[in-house]
C-alpha cells in the first residue's frame, strides 16, 4: 500500500463513507442499526458520538484517534480485504480502516452478527 493513497483515505470525511456501509448492508438485508452496532463494538463509539462525527464531518484519521475505545478484540479480526490481509497490514490507521471494511463486508454477506463481534 503505498502511502499516498493511504493519505487519501485518512483525509475522507467518514460521513461521505456511511451511507455506503449501509447501502452495503442493505442491499443484502442487513440494517443501518446493524452497521451502527458494528461501529459501537469496533470503535466505543455510541449514537451521539457517531452522530457528532457525522454532523462534522469527521475524517477517518480523527474518527479513529477520537474513537473512545477501540475493541480489544480486533486482533480476531482477520480475512482479506482490498486484496489485504487485515492482520498484516503494519499501518496501525489503515488495519482499523480495514476491521471496519472488513466487518462491514462480512455483514453483507449475511454472517451472524455474533460472529462479526468476535467475541
Amino acid at each position: 500500500m503505498n502511502n499516498t493513497n493511504n493519505e487519501r483515505v485518512y483525509k475522507m470525511s467518514f460521513a461521505g463513507v456511511y451511507p455506503h456501509y449501509i447501502q452495503k448492508a442493505e442491499k443484502k438485508g442487513r440494517t443501518k442499526a446493524e452497521v451502527d452496532e458494528i461501529i459501537y463494538w469496533l470503535t466505543g463509539y455510541d449514537a451521539e458520538g457517531l452522530q457528532q462525527v457525522l454532523d462534522n464531518k469527521t475524517n477517518f484519521e480523527t474518527f479513529f484517534a477520537q474513537a473512545p475505545q477501540m475493541n480489544p478484540n480486533t486482533s480476531k479480526i482477520t480475512g482479506v480485504i482490498c486484496g489485504y490481509r487485515v492482520e498484516n497490514i503494519e499501518d496501525k490507521l489503515m488495519q482499523q480502516v480495514r476491521y471496519l471494511d472488513k466487518l462491514i463486508d462480512e455483514l453483507a454477506k449475511g454472517k451472524a452478527m455474533e460472529k462479526i463481534l468476535r467475541p
